[in-house]
């Protein structure tokens, strides 16, 4: 089982690249689940044609009381990717990050992974590394991989450091490790240097590139990833081919 957990800073296109690469491993044939860890509840919207699930906290709430089956909590989506969102607290009352714990709690005790038996799994993680909460998916064994998105703006590589030493403080206990780098441009002036300069004092790569482009937002206007509405499209091969790298690459790597 290959699983991600993807960060950036807020705002970078985390949720874009996330979907899409799930759109992506399915369209190559893999079973996925995608598990949105952000108290908006969108990371799941383009893979569902704009309803996604109702957030695991969201449930608790409405319902009082913890959710007894993975229908009640998840969605369907677009090539069979099953979408779970954690949501999160009433707005300022409570603390996010414990939504995330308690979410991975009740998908250990609904069985989430003996049900569905995923190929891929990939965790869509709130911006900045802020809490021990928002840090769960590196920590004991959810995630075994770390795809850090940024732009070569300055506040983007800002809390990619920030995530990166936040990665590096769990090294030594067999955490998740950092595989690498997606550039997600904004095309401002020198960006792949700035970002393949930030990598390379770090130790480590740029493993994918996905350019400024209007059919992201074309399709996202639909409710759709790139890869389920525009699939001829240049932008769509470059998460293919992301797709493809993590499938050989991170394989290899936790062998």
């Amino acid at each position: 089982m290959l699983k991600i957990a993807v960060y950036g800073k807020g705002g970078i296109g985390k949720s874009t690249v996330t979907s899409n690469l799930a759109a992506a491993f399915a369209v190559l044939g893999k079973k996925v689940i995608q598990i949105g860890c952000d108290p908006k509840a969108d990371s799941t919207f383009n893979l569902t044609g704009g309803e996604p699930p109702m957030p695991v906290m969201n449930f608790m709430r409405e319902y009082d009381r913890e959710p007894e089956s993975m229908e009640e909590i998840s969605r369907t989506g677009f090539g069979g990717v099953v979408c779970i969102e954690t949501g999160g607290p009433t707005p300022g009352l409570g603390c996010a990050g414990r939504g995330i714990i308690t979410t991975f709690s009740l998908l250990e005790d609904l069985e989430l992974f003996e049900q569905v038996q995923p190929d891929v799994v990939l965790y869509d993680v709130l911006g900045d590394v802020v809490c021990g909460g928002f840090a769960a998916p590196i920590r004991e064994g959810y995630a075994d991989h770390v795809l850090i998105v940024t732009s070569g703006e300055k506040m983007a590589l800002y809390a990619a450091n920030n995530i990166y030493t936040a990665v590096k403080n769990f090294e030594d206990r067999s955490y998740a490790s950092v595989h690498g780098i997606v550039l997600n441009h904004r095309n401002i002036e020198n960006e792949t240097e700035k970002v393949e300069a930030f990598a390379k004092e770090r130790g480590l790569r740029v493993v994918g590139e996905i350019p400024r482009s209007q059919e992201i937002n074309t399709c996202e206007d639909r409710g759709q990833t790139v890869i389920e509405g525009m699939p001829e499209a240049a932008v769509s091969e470059c998460f293919l081919q992301l797709a493809r790298h993590l499938l050989e690459e991170c394989v290899e790597e936790k062998a």
